[in-house]
């Protein structure tokens, strides 16, 4: 309003007489009588606080009854003063600084408004602005100022400065908006929460700095408008492109007086790691439930496979030249199962497989014929595995299973057009540097199993998650997920490291690295002849709840010169050995109904403390072999087992009673 004031000429009555034409700059004895009506309306009756003062000496030459009413002292007492009077002690000084400037500051003829602290009779302090303009007034080289009173505004300011710091205290982000979704406000929490500084995001679009999907904002902005208000969880992104997992809430802030909408005000709870437990508890509930599944169902089919592996040790001894090998197919087929049951049970519930000196070539050879009998023609299988590779130690149905699932991911992969599927295996080692990129890597010598693919490759956001149990980009009923976990866990199990290389649209490649000795040599195990495994017509309790078992066993004991009973659990077992006190071994289930395999054991070592027992289990848990061993029991078939297995057992306990 003062940037277009200038200089008023004021009428000074007492001199009127003496030169009766006025000048162009007259004064005035007292602005309160024969005034010029136009400084009347300026001054006298202005809504806002002014005075003249004489910017020599700085006394009040005139001051107007709002001054009067909002700094407290009377018209007289203003006037008895100089401007020092309404300056708190400590800006006197300063002003006197200003003031030398104030004519050089003024000389463009424009008003200079500037922000002061002023003080009332009252000793109230006042955050004002005054704008000020030099004129003559009465002979006086003066200022006519006027006062802005900013103090309940700047009261305002601090208090929203207070509220600020005090949102800022609060984790959640706390962002306010206009209806045009432009960001007005953006606490610490925000910028915590999503990266951006407020600099940054103050001013521009909401939902663009959020990250959020045009579909999830129209569903949001559309309940806001109609009920007022929306929450829920969403998905948005932070600056660095990192997904975010949010509990919003958002309220439409509307006018006090007339409830039209004035802003949005969001309030968002990052969840992103409080969901990533949830889904490890979800995921973690999940595979307890597997191992629990897997151990009933591995129980359920090792009792079904038993009688097929025994069978076929018991039909190979009659058998015409030409049926060895479909009897071989079926013994490979039963065992290769049961490996993959044992394996489900590795992954489920951590069981540890049998560790023992391996040659990893035959492994290769075997699972390569597999795959060239079972893999599209299409796909093109290339190997290399040289003659002289370092013996590992490992258990052989889960380095097969390793190669089968890798290979298995290789031809999905290269899908219908097929490709080129590379197995290699060669001799390596692992130096300081490699060991160094891969945290579960040690030193020394490895053997080195690479799969590589000519197929789709993947991305770098796909392969952070290839290891995840039940991730998979395969389309719904085409994938559990589980293949690759299963390989980590195996890995890992083995004391080794896996790298992957991948480029989407040409390939990828898997290196597995497993602990490896120079010197071992493979294990052999001098055959026994079946005949050297025959009895001598000695009586065995055959314990087992499943009649097909029971069946196998009987058949394959009698085959072999032994003599049988059997019993269908526990309490009728007990009863029958201590009727028949001549029955010499005892191969019995361990899980049954009424007495299951460790109370049989007990119970019969108590009626005699050198029984013979043989416990075998379709899933036999560590802690229930760590108390069967504690029992004395050592020898412990997991099912399926074969004939040769059985009678070995048998053949070590007779040889051990041997014994002195």
């Amino acid at each position: 309003m003062f940037s277009t004031l200038k200089p008023i000429p004021f009428y000074d009555s007492a001199n009127a007489a003496a030169d009766p034409s006025p000048s162009p700059q007259v004064k005035v004895d007292s602005p309160s009588r024969n005034q010029d009506p136009g400084f009347d309306l300026l001054f006298h009756r202005s809504p806002l606080p002014m005075w003249i003062f004489d910017i020599t000496n700085e006394n009040f030459l005139e001051v107007n009854s709002e001054a009067v009413k909002r700094y407290g002292w009377s018209r007289e007492e203003f006037l008895a003063n100089n401007v020092d009077r309404i300056r708190p002690p400590g800006d006197v000084a300063m002003f006197a600084d200003y003031r030398k400037q104030m004519e050089c500051v003024a000389a463009s003829g424009l008003p200079t408004i500037d922000p002061w602290e002023h003080v009332t009779k009252s000793g109230e302090i006042l955050y004002v602005e005054a704008a000020w303009q030099l004129i003559d007034f009465r002979g006086h080289r003066a200022a006519l100022v006027t006062i802005s009173d900013r103090t309940a505004l700047n009261e305002t300011e601090a208090e929203n400065e207070e509220l600020a710091q005090v949102l800022n205290l609060s984790a959640n982000a706390i962002i306010v908006c206009n209806l045009e979704r432009e960001i007005l406000f953006w606490n610490l929490g925000a910028e915590k929460t999503y990266g951006w500084t407020a600099d940054e995001a103050v001013g521009r679009n909401a939902l663009e700095v959020l990250g959020i999907d045009v579909n999830t904002a129209l569903t949001c902005i559309t309940t806001l408008i109609d009920s007022g208000e929306w929450a829920g969880e969403m998905k948005q992104k932070r600056k660095d492109g990192t997904d975010a997992v949010v509990e919003g809430r958002w309220t439409l802030a509307r006018d006090p007086d007339s409830r039209k909408p004035k802003s949005i005000l969001i309030i968002n709870s990052d969840v992103t790691e409080t969901r990533k437990l949830e889904s490890k508890f979800l995921r973690s509930q999940r595979l307890e439930s597997i191992g629990t599944l897997a151990s009933g169902v591995a129980h359920d089919l090792n009792n079904i496979l038993s009688p097929i592996m025994m069978a076929v040790g018991f039909l190979r001894q009659n058998a015409k030249p030409g049926d060895h090998k479909m009897l071989g197919i079926i013994e490979d087929s039963a065992s290769r199962g049961a490996g993959i049951v044992k394996q489900v049970l590795s992954f489920a519930r951590g069981v540890e497989g049998d560790r023992v000196m391996l040659q990893p070539k035959h492994l290769a050879v075997e699972m390569t014929k597999v795959m060239q009998q079972t893999f599209p023609k299409n796909i093109d299988i290339q190997t290399h595995f040289p003659a002289d590779l370092w013996m590992i130690r490992g258990d052989s149905t889960q380095i097969h299973q390793i190669l089968l699932n890798l290979c298995v991911n290789a031809r999905d992969a290269m899908g219908e057009k097929g490709g080129v599927l590379r197995i290699a295996i060669e001799n390596t080692e692992v130096d300081t540097q490699l060991a160094k990129s891969n945290p579960d890597a040690v030193t020394g010598p490895h053997v080195c199993f690479t799969v590589s693919d000519s197929g789709s490759g993947m991305s770098p956001e796909v392969m952070a998650k290839i290891f995840n149990p039940f991730f998979t980009t395969k389309e719904q009923g085409k994938g559990t997920g589980l293949g690759l976990s299963t390989v980590f866990d195996i890995v890992k199990s083995h004391k080794g490291f896996i790298t992957i290389h991948s480029t989407v649209g040409v390939g990828t490649t898997f290196k597995v690295f497993i602990p490896a000795d120079r010197e071992a040599k493979a294990e052999q195990s001098n055959p026994i002849s079946m005949d050297a495994l025959r009895g001598n017509g000695e009586l065995v309790l055959v314990v087992d709840d499943e009649a097909p078992v029971r069946e196998a066993v009987v058949g394959t004991l009698e085959a072999h010169n032994y003599r049988c009973f059997t019993a269908e659990d526990g309490t009728d077992a007990l009863a029958l050995y201590f009727e028949r006190r001549e029955i010499e071994f005892v191969v019995t289930d361990l899980h049954m109904g009424m007495m299951d395999g460790i109370t049989l054991t007990r119970s019969l070592q108590k009626l005699n403390p050198n029984a013979k027992i043989v416990v075998s289990s379709g899933h036999l848990e560590k802690h229930k072999r760590d108390e069967l061993a504690a029992l004395g029991v050592k020898h412990m078939l997991e099912k399926p087992y074969t004939a040769d297995k059985l009678l070995k057992a048998l053949k070590d306990l007779k040889e051990t009673a041997k014994t002195p």
